[in-house]
């Protein structure tokens, strides 16, 4: 408040607005009139991909916000009590030709930074606008809108955390490029765009992780039920059996992975009769995985080789 009192005096006093100093100039005063929207349907079939674009980018932006504030103070965010609230604001919106309504970055930083704790911060801070729009906006004709700038940047700089960005580096780099995606992305392209940017990128990523399961070839620990991985135990193996472990559930972006892994087993170990895939750790398969086992069961039974599955 200091400073925003002290740059718009120096501003006006010595008329730094002639020597180029950029201000926020004349606002309009007065609240919008409230009206019914206009019920015209080839307008709604217009911008109705737009509209769903921007309450999709909107929803996962304040989701986004309210987790980041809330890990600060050890609280939980109730997502779809978020989406009630996001609803009714956007409809009260719609009734005073208001802007769509999201859980803004910038100004919850600022409001989280000022010590706000409850939802009555948010009540005194609307009607202190409203006071402010009917009676106040000649005071903010000199307002430098340098002043602004460094108000939004003292509140980011406190978000700023390095040490969980060097973590995920070090812990996984497939994590680590999709944070980097997403903060240029948001840089370069705006946050709405670098959002989608980088749920994009986490997609891919986990299409590429589970498209490569982890499967490792098992054999017995001595004369137990135990089954391990024979290149980290010694196990029993028997040449005739080739016992297969898969880590993942089975969908399209893997079974190829599998049928691959499968056939090349078997072509390295001609002596093999019987092929056991031991599934403990499946909890889905879908219909293409489906299918591609049954495939391969037909190809190796032709091949003289006998499928088993396990639990």
């Amino acid at each position: 408040m200091v400073v925003i009192i002290f740059g718009t005096l120096v501003v006006r006093l010595l008329g730094l607005q002639d020597m180029g100093v950029s201000i926020v100039g004349e606002v309009p005063a007065g609240l919008p009139p409230l009206s019914v929207p206009t019920l015209d349907f080839n307008l709604w079939a217009l911008l109705a991909p737009t509209a769903l674009a921007i309450s999709f980018v909107g929803y996962v932006e304040s989701i986004s916000v309210a987790k980041s504030l809330a890990s600060k103070r050890r609280q939980k965010v109730d997502a779809d009590q978020e989406l009630i609230g996001l609803g009714a604001a956007n409809l009260g919106a719609a009734f005073s030709g208001g802007f769509p309504v999201t859980g803004g970055f910038v100004r919850s930083v600022v409001n989280f930074t000022a010590g706000a704790n409850t939802g009555l911060a948010s009540m005194i801070t609307a009607l202190l606008i409203a006071l402010t729009v009917i009676f106040l906006t000649p005071l903010f004709y000199y307002l430098p809108n340098a002043v602004l700038a460094a108000i939004i940047l003292v509140a980011v700089t406190n978000l700023i955390d390095l040490k969980t960005a060097k973590h995920i580096w070090k812990y996984n780099k497939a994590d680590a490029i999709a944070l980097i995606a997403t903060f240029v992305a948001v840089l370069w392209l705006g946050v709405e765009k670098g959002i989608m940017v980088g749920v994009g990128a986490s997609l891919l990523l986990y299409v590429w992780r589970t498209s490569r399961p982890h499967m490792a070839v098992v054999g017995r620990i001595g004369k137990s039920e135990i089954y391990r991985n024979e290149l980290r135990y010694h196990v029993q193996t028997w040449p005739e059996v080739l016992a297969i472990r898969v880590d993942e559930s089975l969908y399209f972006a893997n079974t190829k992975y599998l049928e691959d892994m499968v056939l090349r087993l078997i072509a390295e170990r001609a002596q093999v009769k019987h092929l056991i895939l031991i599934g403990t750790a499946i909890n889905f398969i879908d219909a293409s995985a489906l299918e591609t086992l049954e495939s391969l069961h037909v190809e190796l039974f032709g091949a003289g080789v006998q499928m088993h599955l396990a639990a």
